[in-house]
């Protein structure tokens, strides 16, 4: 199977199988998802969840949160990985919106990095779902599955694999093939115990071409034993000598 076509069988699957597929961050406005998706590094989206909407509620836009302190919004924050530097982020960035951006989020990927706590994964994120630009922001999961599946061949960070995967997904699938990626990865193609066998695209995955080979292997490997005439076995070396 080429690479080409890998692609194109993964990507019918999940186009005939799952489809619409969106982010799993609760929010309201642009605004409201960049803070989301600032907070949600190296965090689980189900708990970004749980601290937004008060957050939410009593700071909605750029110029509340900018006026801020970095103590106050680490109160709101406190139960989410890196919280001090998450709420010298979200203060700094909000800041920045105003004084740079007249408090509207850039849609390019160029200026979204330019504010603080947004790097290139937040900002294509972003773009992507904001925006719908074909911007493929390579998480975690996103990291795992494209290598695990074969879509990427020895990518070593991030941008590697964004590179690999912006050549051979169609413009107009990347959005959506981002989150596809994502939630096969956070839900089928775990980290550590990939459940291979519930998994529909593994016909086509490299990972469980390999896994499958190497069981048949050890299926077909039989260890040399030899009855004796009390009921027992023993193995039995191959030095051509008579047991007994």
């Amino acid at each position: 199977m080429t690479k080409q076509e890998r692609y194109q069988q993964v990507l019918n699957y999940f186009e005939t199988n799952v489809g619409l597929a969106e982010t799993e961050l609760s929010y309201n406005n642009p605004f409201e998802l960049l803070v989301a998706v600032i907070l949600s590094a190296q965090c689980t989206d189900k708990r970004v969840n749980m601290v937004t909407p008060k957050l939410f509620k009593d700071y909605p836009t750029a110029e509340a949160l900018a006026n801020a302190s970095v103590e106050t919004i680490f109160s709101y924050i406190r139960s989410i990985s890196y919280p001090n530097n998450k709420a010298k982020h979200l203060v700094g960035m909000a800041n920045m919106l105003v004084k740079d951006f007249n408090s509207k989020i850039p849609g390019e990927v160029d200026e979204l990095v330019k504010l603080p706590g947004v790097g290139r994964k937040t900002a294509n994120v972003i773009a992507s779902v904001i925006f719908d630009k074909p911007t493929m922001a390579v998480d975690t999961h996103v990291f795992r599955v494209s290598n695990r599946i074969g879509l990427t061949t020895n990518a070593k960070n991030p941008l590697q694999s964004e590179k690999q995967l912006i050549k051979f997904i169609p413009e107009h699938q990347v959005p959506r093939a981002h989150h596809w990626l994502i939630l096969h990865g956070r839900y089928t193609c775990l980290a550590r115990s990939p459940k291979c066998a519930e998994c529909g695209v593994k016909a086509f995955c490299k990972y469980f071409e390999k896994l499958n080979a190497k069981q048949n292997k050890l299926s077909i490997v039989k260890p040399n034993i030899k009855p004796i005439s009390n009921g027992k076995e023993i193995k039995t070396k191959k030095s051509g000598k008579k047991a007994g």
